[in-house]
């Protein structure tokens, strides 16, 4: 496999992808597929994409990232609301309440290693979605993190998608 070279030109930084996964593991990577079927289904497909995007700007997945920011363009996010959506805390006038409670669940999710997920912000998210609702965000958000895992160990390399080709 070929490295990917850095702005000055050479490849000694750079990664090279370690295996690809759907072709070693067809049943894992099929069940993951299905896995992320079924997590969005009833979501709103803006709020998916800000989850996405969020869960792996925290978990350092570039090919997810250049991924999720692709098909949320696609399906007519705005670049403001991408570009702010790592200090989408202080950006609070650039994303609904809903939205809000959906990115600070993905967060506490995320970043486990943080404590348990606060009953606050578990509370925040229940208060704006139905329980069935919130199920599915929080598979949502297990399953990108999943997600998330296999990019950074398999070192999936970002760049190369286009929005509407299968995977998550």
């Amino acid at each position: 496999m070929s490295t990917q070279q850095n702005t000055t030109g050479d490849t000694a930084g750079a990664h090279r992808p370690r295996l690809n996964l759907a072709e070693l593991a067809p049943d894992v990577y099929k069940a993951m597929v299905g896995l992320d079927v079924a997590a969005r289904k009833g979501l709103d497909p803006v709020l998916v994409h800000l989850v996405k995007v969020r869960a792996s700007q925290i978990n350092h997945c570039a090919f997810c990232i250049d991924m999720h920011t692709k098909d949320a363009r696609h399906h007519g996010e705005s670049d403001v609301r991408l570009h702010l959506l790592t200090a989408w805390e202080e950006a609070a006038g650039h994303f609904t309440e809903k939205e809000r409670a959906a990115l600070a669940l993905t967060e506490a999710v995320t970043v486990l290693t943080d404590g348990f997920v606060p009953d606050e912000v578990y509370e925040r998210a229940a208060a704006h979605f139905e329980e069935t609702e919130l199920a599915r965000l929080i598979s949502l958000i297990l399953t990108i993190n999943a997600w998330n895992r296999i990019g950074v160990t398999c070192r999936l390399v970002p760049g190369a998608y286009q929005p509407g080709q299968a995977a998550s």
